[in-house]
């Protein structure tokens, strides 16, 4: 079983709110939304997406929903190999939910983004992809720095508790003491979590570095390892389980 969250970003108070989850069983997808869409309601007016009007609803399709489909790259674009060379993922393994799931699937024209459920690894190890955000909002030295970063390069997280904008903020640091970006919001929770349990078995690498002119949203891909003790479960919290009462719960997809 494949699957994805959906987050929506308050344009006003730029909150963001896991809303929805989509999963992929080999034949059919299904989109559900979450208790975080009822919270994003009640706090930050958000209002259903009217490919999904239904709050209450389990929708279906043997086709990819367009709202996610319209977030693809079409294959016959010719920038479509330096795409998905960008996002690193093997040849063969494009399909629609291993691209969405790596690329966040964010369009200028809405406040949505995709972000996948972590999954153990071949050693049993929690195991995500993730490109380093908020590197607009860096300096120019933090630019270049990146840009000599080499794969397989170890990133220090640190927990930059005085951030105005968000007191739960993980920064991206290298040994020579570089911030080269954040860890996205949607990890920032279950990473805490794994640190205060044992943080020296938390790791984070640099898995590519796309030169320019790549976009920056894509400048800076990771990948983190940590430790999947056996009572851990990603994004346990409520707000990513499935307000549809019938519906597995975000753990059950997760993890096997």
């Amino acid at each position: 079983m494949k699957t994805l969250f959906l987050a929506w970003q308050d344009p006003i108070s730029r909150c963001w709110f896991p809303i929805g989850r989509l999963t992929f069983d080999g034949d059919k997808y299904q989109f559900v939304y979450t208790h975080g869409a009822t919270n994003a309601q009640s706090e930050c007016g958000f209002q259903p997406l009217l490919s999904f009007p239904d709050l209450n609803k389990v929708y279906k399709s043997v086709e990819l929903f367009p709202l996610f489909s319209n977030r693809l790259m079409r294959r016959s674009r010719p920038e479509y190999k330096n795409f998905v060379q960008w996002l690193n993922i093997p040849q063969h393994s494009d399909d629609p939910i291993a691209i969405l799931a790596r690329s966040g699937g964010s369009k200028v024209t809405d406040h949505l983004e995709v972000f996948p459920c972590p999954e153990p690894d071949e050693n049993g190890l929690y195991h995500i992809h993730f490109f380093a955000h908020g590197l607009r909002h860096l300096p120019q030295c933090a630019t270049s720095r990146i840009n000599r970063a080499q794969p397989g390069e170890l990133l220090w997280l640190s927990h930059e508790i005085q951030n105005p904008y968000d007191p739960n903020a993980l920064t991206l640091n290298t040994e020579d003491h570089h911030i080269v970006g954040y860890c996205p919001r949607y990890l920032v929770h279950d990473a805490l979590k794994m640190l205060r349990q044992n943080p020296t078995l938390v790791h984070v690498h640099v898995e590519r570095v796309n030169p320019v002119p790549t976009p920056l949203q894509f400048r800076l891909l990771c990948n983190m390892t940590a430790e999947w003790h056996q009572d851990f479960r990603p994004f346990s919290s409520d707000d990513y389980q499935p307000i549809v009462a019938d519906a597995p719960s975000a753990g059950s997809y997760c993890y096997p």
